[in-house]
């Protein structure tokens, strides 16, 4: 055989054989219940590729997201498990993480598994932020608490974080909704302050919450655009 074209036929098979990690799935979702602090998940991956792939190492994007798979090579269609821990924390909403896995195939150096938490708002607090310009008229403005959890909770105490504001609320859906009424005693000053809010709930991270509350100087309006 002519030694260009022994050549061509090595370089033919080093283009196509290849490693490709690949989840079963577009990401791996999880699910946490309201009262979790922590959530465990397993998911499936197979070397779609037709070549030998090694593991070379494991990083998170997010402290909160820790992961480790069962070993450290596959063979062409050979499926994995993986093993993933999820500190939920204080988050609430939807929320996007992925770990990054080194691997010795030049063609995938780096396969990026994407997770999906999907944490339940129990507590809801519109707006989260009242907010004054300095000179406006201390207006009395409103947010609306709502508990969307199974089951019902109570608003048993608000402290301010500054004293420069008058409150009071009251409860509109027994034991679902109470409306806040934040009124400021001047918009001289700039302020920056909070209302801690303390419920009955018996998961902790939702016990206490917070709606803030702002008097700060109006933006400067943008110079027209010159014609």
């Amino acid at each position: 055989m002519p030694t260009t074209r022994l050549i061509f036929l090595m370089l033919a098979f080093e283009v196509c054989a290849r490693a490709e990690l690949a989840l079963n799935v577009p990401a791996v979702e999880l699910k946490p219940k309201p009262e979790d602090e922590e959530v465990e998940t397993t998911f499936k991956f197979r070397n779609k590729g037709d070549k030998t792939v090694k593991i070379l190492g494991l990083e998170s994007a997010c402290s909160c997201l820790s992961a480790e798979i069962d070993k450290a090579e596959y063979k062409p269609g050979e499926e994995g498990t993986g093993h993933a821990s999820f500190k939920v924390s204080t988050f609430v909403g939807r929320h996007e993480k992925f770990i990054t896995v080194s691997t010795d195939d030049p063609k995938q150096p780096e396969w990026q598994v994407n997770f999906i938490l999907d944490v339940p708002a129990i507590v809801d607090i519109k707006p989260k932020n009242l907010q004054w310009w300095i000179g406006d008229q201390p207006a009395q403005k409103a947010c609306l608490v709502q508990f969307k959890g199974p089951e019902p909770m109570k608003i048993i105490k608000i402290t301010p974080t500054r004293e420069n504001v008058d409150f009071d609320w009251k409860e509109i859906k027994e034991g679902r909704e109470y409306l806040i009424k934040v009124t400021p005693k001047s918009t001289k000053d700039v302020t920056m302050g909070a209302l801690k809010i303390e419920t009955n709930s018996p998961i902790a991270k939702y016990r206490y919450q917070l709606a803030f509350f702002s008097i700060t100087r109006k933006p400067e309006p943008l110079p027209a655009a010159k014609p």
